[in-house]
């Protein structure tokens, strides 16, 4: 099979058949064989009812719906796990995003054998105040941070080689990052497209402000995660240490002095030296045993499921 489209949806049963109709066409006019996975995340519309009614009638149309909403990062890792294309190509339900890529897209994974292609929105159709500003901010700090070099980490248009998303787990709200998480996983080649983005034709955003204040705390996140996520006992033991050793250095001068040098004076609880040197310990003990506990989670491992199916078709 060429393709896997994932599809993740909130809500978005207008959209769905003419998103269908005009991937088909790209489809059919490309002559690749394909697969398009819907991901219903907990539509409270008629969109479960519009994919298996596509279903019955293309046995290419997949579905899969959750019993509630998880978001979209849990919706893209359903859709990854039963993708079954050469290239899994992922794009929004509302129809911002242009089916009309995808073939260039599936040339750049295939021909010019990159692991991973963003589209990259350069002309949007949002509100500048709203989305434009801050996801220029936004797309800074993680180009900064992570060592990414993509203009639009949030775009929903993107291209995957097989092994990518088979081998990276995309959890919490992390779907912001996957280039990130594939770099992570040892996929260097990561590459861009500029895309055409389109304004939206029904119903109205899924996400407000507070994504990007999310978007941000999931940076420091992925940030922390990509540097001391497999170790640690490096980041967490190291500051133990450290304070601990100052703790029991103090202790050991207020010993010191008590016995040996200062013969009258305060006691010892009574020196701020003595609250520095407990604080001191107590802090080192504590992130000294946060690593350990981390090391401990990692070797238990954690790929579980965190969603729930309620329905599925022609999977």
């Amino acid at each position: 099979m060429n393709i896997s489209v994932v599809i993740p949806l909130l809500n978005e049963q207008e959209s769905l058949q003419e998103l269908y109709d005009w991937i088909l066409r790209v489809m059919q006019s490309n002559s690749f064989s394909y697969e398009i996975i819907f991901i219903d995340d907990g539509s409270s519309d008629g969109s479960w009812q519009t994919i298996t009614k596509l279903s019955d009638t293309d046995k290419n149309v997949k579905g899969i719906r959750f019993l509630r909403n998880y978001g979209k990062s849990q919706a893209l890792h359903a859709g990854f796990s039963e993708a079954k294309g050469t290239v899994a190509i992922t794009m929004d339900a509302d129809l911002q995003d242009n089916p009309e890529e995808i073939p260039e897209l599936y040339s750049m994974i295939v021909n010019d054998n990159f692991d991973l292609v963003s589209g990259w929105k350069k002309k949007r159709y949002d509100s500048v105040i709203a989305k434009n500003l801050p996801s220029k901010l936004f797309n800074a700090a993680a180009r900064k941070t992570s060592g990414v070099k993509l203009n639009d980490f949030n775009c929903g248009l993107k291209a995957y080689r097989k092994q990518v998303i088979k081998n990276i787990e995309v959890y919490g709200e992390m779907h912001r990052y996957i280039p990130v998480l594939a770099k992570n996983a040892g996929f260097n080649k990561i590459g861009e497209k500029v895309v055409l983005h389109q304004a939206r034709k029904y119903g109205k955003t899924k996400f407000g402000m507070s994504r990007f204040v999310n978007g941000f705390l999931d940076l420091v996140t992925i940030w922390f995660m990509s540097r001391f996520g497999k170790r640690p006992m490096h980041f967490f033991g190291l500051i133990g240490t450290i304070l601990f050793i100052i703790g029991f250095f103090f202790s050991l001068y207020l010993g010191i002095d008590k016995l040996f040098i200062q013969t009258k004076g305060r006691l010892i609880a009574q020196r701020p030296e003595f609250y520095l040197a407990l604080t001191s310990m107590i802090l080192g003990t504590q992130f000294f045993l946060a690593g350990f506990l981390g090391e401990i989670i990692l070797t238990s491992g954690r790929n579980k499921k965190r969603y729930k199916i309620s329905e599925t078709v022609h999977l």
